[in-house]
C-alpha cells in the first residue's frame, strides 16, 4: 500500500504544479462563467410543440400551425381520437399539450406548464372565435360589450403534475454537472492512458516494474490522477457555483450545492470505473502518435453518455428512459447527477446506480490490470487485445 501511496504523490505532484493544470483550470471557470451568464439563452424552450388535437379542437389544427410560423416556432398537430390516450401521451411527454373542446371553448391539457407562446397562440384562436359570434350578434351589443366579452376568452388550461418554477434553474445545473463531468472523465482518463504510453516509450517502466508489481504501478498512477482531476473539478466547481450565486443566475443554493457534492462523488466513481479501461488500452501501444486509435472506442461511449444525458433529461428526466440509462454502468457516472439535479433521481435509483457501477468497476478494474500486466512491457508495433488477454 506504501508503494501505490508513493506512486500516487508522485503524480499528483507532477501534475498540479504544471502550468497546463493552472490554465486548464482557468480556462474551464472562465467557460462555466460565461455559461452562467448566458445561461437563459443556453437553456431557453425549444421552438418546436407537439399538440393533440381531439373532437371539435381538430378544426383548429391549421390557425395553430399557421399562428406558430408567425412567432417562429413549429406547431406540429396530431388528431386524438381517444382522450384518455391522449392524456397518457402528455403524461410521458410525447404530447407538450392536449387541446379539446369547442373552438370558443379550447381546454388544454398539459403535464405541468404551458408554453409562452402556446398559450398565446390558443388564446387568439378562442378570442377569434369568441369575436366571429359576437360579430354575430352584434345588432343587440354595443363595440364596448363585444370587446370586453372577447379580451374575457382564454383557453381552459389543466396540468396533470404542479408547475416547477425552479425547473430551468434545475436543468442548467444538470447540463453544466454533465458537461464538467464528460470533460474530466475525458481529460483524465486519456492522461492515464498517455501515461502509460510515455513510460513505455521511454522505458521507464522497465526500471520501475523491476521494484514495483504492475498492479500497484497502476493502483498508483490511477489514484494519483484521480485526485488530481477531482481537486480541478472541485475548484472550478465551488468557483463557478459562488459566481453563479453573486451574479443572481442561482437562486436555488441548496440544490447547486448539493449537486456539486454528488457530481464530485459520481466523478470518482466514474474515473475509477474507466481508468483501468483507459490504462489497459494505453499499454497496446509503445508510441504517442497511436494512441488515439485505441482510445477511440472508450470516448465514444463517453460521447454517447454525454448526448443522451442532455437529450433525455432535458426531455423528461423522471421517465423510463432516462431511468434505465442512468442505471447502465458506463452512463451512469454521468446521467445520475443530473437526474438528481433535477429531482427526478429516487433514492433506490442511486442506491443502485452505486451498487451496479462498483460491480462494473470491479470486473473493468480486473479485465484491465490483466491487459496492462500482459501488455505493459511490449514493446514495437500494437499489440492485439485477443493476443493481451492470451
Amino acid at each position: 500500500m506504501g508503494t501505490v501511496l508513493l506512486i500516487a504523490r508522485r503524480e499528483l505532484n507532477a501534475r498540479v504544479r504544471t502550468r497546463a493544470f493552472v490554465l486548464g483550470t482557468v480556462v474551464s471557470i472562465v467557460v462555466l462563467a460565461g455559461i452562467m451568464l448566458v445561461q437563459g439563452a443556453l437553456f431557453s424552450e425549444g421552438n418546436k410543440s407537439v399538440v393533440g388535437l381531439n373532437g371539435q379542437a381538430i378544426a383548429v389544427a391549421d390557425s395553430l400551425t399557421a399562428a406558430g410560423k408567425q412567432l417562429g416556432r413549429e406547431v406540429e398537430t396530431r388528431e386524438i381520437t381517444d382522450l384518455a390516450a391522449g392524456e397518457g401521451m402528455v403524461a410521458d411527454g410525447t404530447l407538450d399539450a392536449l387541446v379539446s373542446g369547442a373552438p370558443g371553448r379550447l381546454s388544454v391539457l398539459v403535464r405541468n406548464e404551458l408554453n409562452r407562446d402556446l398559450r398565446n397562440i390558443l388564446d387568439g384562436i378562442v378570442q377569434q372565435q369568441v369575436l366571429k359570434a359576437q360579430l354575430a350578434a352584434i345588432e343587440e351589443l354595443n363595440a364596448d360589450q363585444v370587446l370586453g366579452t372577447v379580451s374575457q376568452a382564454h383557453a381552459v388550461v389543466r396540468t396533470l403534475e404542479p408547475p416547477d418554477p425552479k425547473r430551468d434553474q434545475r436543468l442548467a445545473i444538470a447540463l453544466v454537472v454533465i458537461a464538467l463531468l464528460y470533460v474530466s472523465l475525458v481529460l483524465y482518463g486519456s492522461m492515464v492512458a498517455q501515461g502509460v504510453v510515455e513510460e513505455k516509450s521511454s522505458r521507464v517502466v522497465e526500471t520501475l516494474l523491476a521494484t514495483v508489481r504492475p498492479t500497484a504501478l497502476l493502483a498508483g498512477k490511477v489514484l494519483g490522477l484521480g485526485l488530481v482531476g477531482l481537486i480541478q473539478l472541485a475548484v472550478v466547481g465551488v468557483l463557478g457555483l459562488l459566481l453563479a450565486i453573486i451574479t443572481g443566475a442561482l437562486t436555488i443554493t441548496a440544490v447547486a450545492a448539493g449537486t456539486l457534492l454528488w457530481g464530485l462523488i459520481w466523478y470518482l466513481l466514474g474515473f475509477f470505473l474507466y481508468a483501468a479501461v483507459f490504462a489497459a488500452a494505453g499499454s497496446l501501444v509503445s508510441r504517442q502518435e497511436d494512441i488515439q486509435a485505441v482510445l477511440v472506442p472508450i470516448t465514444l461511449v463517453l460521447v454517447l453518455a454525454f448526448v443522451l444525458g442532455f437529450g433525455v433529461l432535458a426531455q423528461d428526466a423522471a421517465g423510463t428512459a432516462a431511468t434505465v440509462l442512468s442505471l447502465i454502468p458506463p452512463f451512469t457516472p454521468i446521467l445520475m447527477p443530473g437526474k438528481i439535479a433535477l429531482g427526478a433521481a429516487a433514492g433506490w435509483q442511486i442506491a443502485l446506480g452505486i451498487a451496479l457501477t462498483l460491480a462494473a468497476t470491479g470486473l473493468l478494474t480486473l479485465l484491465g490490470g490483466r491487459i496492462y500486466r500482459a501488455a505493459v512491457l511490449h514493446m514495437g508495433s500494437r499489440l492485439r487485445l485477443r493476443d493481451a488477454l492470451r
